[in-house]
């Protein structure tokens, strides 16, 4: 795994941290259209049947244990990431890579809000990688 395969894991967890809050959003308001039938005759010792609406809220559940499960995933990963970044030398290269990588923060914005020209930011970020390349080298085994 390269240093920006590395790094960009967060913003990977992260979109699927924020597609599967849309799929609860979505099962929620699903959910609240869903009606119940009371035509349909009761038979005591239950049928297996399962109403809509029962079906909507385990599917909630399952789904909210999934998005906390990786929730937790993405803050362990964040502060393993923050740790590695965190040994690179140059406080200029810590701060593009955080601004990049655990914030998510576009080029522009990065080269905007550091002050610098966006190509120069940009070499920078080069020669970060290279760092952290090095680092990862020395300490983990999910660098090959």
């Amino acid at each position: 795994m390269t240093a920006k395969e590395y790094l960009s894991q967060v913003y990977w967890l992260n979109k699927m941290v924020n597609n599967k809050l849309e799929q609860k959003e979505e099962l929620e308001a699903m959910a609240e259209r869903t009606t119940i039938d009371f035509t349909k005759e009761k038979v005591s010792g239950g049928s297996g049947v399962i109403s809509p609406m029962e079906d909507a809220a385990v599917k909630l559940i399952d789904l909210s244990h999934q998005i906390n499960d990786d929730i937790d995933e993405l803050i362990n990963l964040k502060k393993e990431i923050a740790a590695t970044i965190k040994k690179v030398g140059d406080y200029r290269y810590r701060t593009i890579l955080e601004m990049r990588y655990l914030k998510g923060k576009l080029w522009d914005d990065v080269s905007g809000d550091i002050g610098f020209d966006k190509r120069w930011v940009m070499k920078l970020h080069s020669r970060a990688l290279k760092e952290i390349d090095e680092i990862l080298k020395l300490t983990t085994k999910r660098h090959l």
